[in-house]
């Protein structure tokens, strides 16, 4: 699983001009299965979403985490982070879930945050979404959890 965060003042998802989602200080992540993900993958990669120290502390350095800053959550579906851009002018998307395992598994990902973190908010699965947001710093990390082999 992948995702891609960035630390933001603020952050919204709207869809069809209705905001579904939106946070102020926090993460706003994009979320992304692939193919071979399973719940085990969703898991983990939350758990390191958690802890990752992306807030500066009183030295200005990077050691505090969303849940030590008791920030916002935005989490985004997004299953172009996984796409295929080695060859060619145009992506595949053949390494991202099918789109039932990626429903299944961001469902999984939103339930298990909620339940470990205060302030969850999400995008809408399979829509159309205009996503807005004032990165801070900017800060942005990408975080991927590879499936593992059977």
């Amino acid at each position: 699983m992948i995702a891609l965060l960035q630390r933001v003042t603020r952050a919204k998802v709207e869809v069809d001009g209705a905001t579904v989602g939106a946070i102020d200080a926090g993460l706003m992540v994009l979320v992304c299965a692939e193919r071979g993900d399973t719940e085990r993958e969703a898991d983990a990669l939350l758990t390191k979403l958690l802890g990752y120290r992306v807030f500066s502390d009183e030295a200005g350095k990077m050691n505090r985490s969303v849940t030590d800053v008791s920030g916002g959550m935005l989490l985004v579906p997004q299953f172009t982070l996984a796409a295929d851009t080695k060859s060619g002018t145009r992506p595949s998307f053949t390494p991202a879930a099918s789109p039932q395992d990626g429903l299944r598994l961001f469902s999984h990902f939103v339930a298990q945050a909620r339940s470990r973190h205060a302030l969850v908010e999400t995008g809408q699965f399979g829509a159309d979404m205009q996503v807005s947001l004032t990165n801070d710093g900017p800060v942005t990390f990408w975080l991927q959890i590879d499936p593992k082999p059977v």
